[in-house]
């Protein structure tokens, strides 16, 4: 926990030594403000509807968290590379990822419905595991007192 204060505090000083630390400060409290008054509201409500329904339709009530995992990641993505998946090639952002990385800016929007699906598809398949898992547990424990002899013989 120690090294990665340390990291942050490098991050910090280098982002702010440079001559765009008055820009930089805007951006974190605009951040800061569109997250606690935009944001969380919209996903805690999303949040309420998921359970609402995992608990109306009789489903076990951890189901949800397989949903909000991957929604969690997903939105994750989706607010790092906004600028790149909502495919403002022209934009600002666009031409320095593409001047910083040397790769295209193009198909971001692609990957990230590629990667959400996926992440809902490894979830999906990971919540089926888990729930068959039980089912033939308890089938094979039912087999065995069938076939179990009598305590006399």
């Amino acid at each position: 926990m120690l090294a990665s204060f340390a990291l942050t505090g490098y991050a910090g000083v280098r982002l702010l030594s440079g001559g765009d630390w008055p820009l930089v400060i805007v951006w974190f409290v605009g951040a800061a403000l569109l997250h606690d008054l935009v944001l969380l509201p919209l996903y805690a409500c999303a949040d309420r509807a998921v359970a609402a329904y995992t608990a109306r339709t009789a489903r076990h009530p951890a189901w949800t968290g397989y949903v909000r995992v991957p929604a969690a990641l997903s939105g994750l993505l989706l607010l790092v590379w906004f600028p790149l998946i909502a495919g403002s090639a022209g934009s600002g952002s666009a031409a320095h990822f593409e001047t910083a990385t040397g790769l295209s800016g193009q198909g971001f929007l692609t990957r990230w419905l590629l990667i959400t699906a996926g992440l809902f598809a490894a979830s999906a398949l990971w919540l089926l595991c888990r729930t068959v898992q039980p089912r033939r547990a308890g089938r094979d424990r039912r087999r065995e007192t069938k076939q179990r002899p009598a305590a006399g013989d």
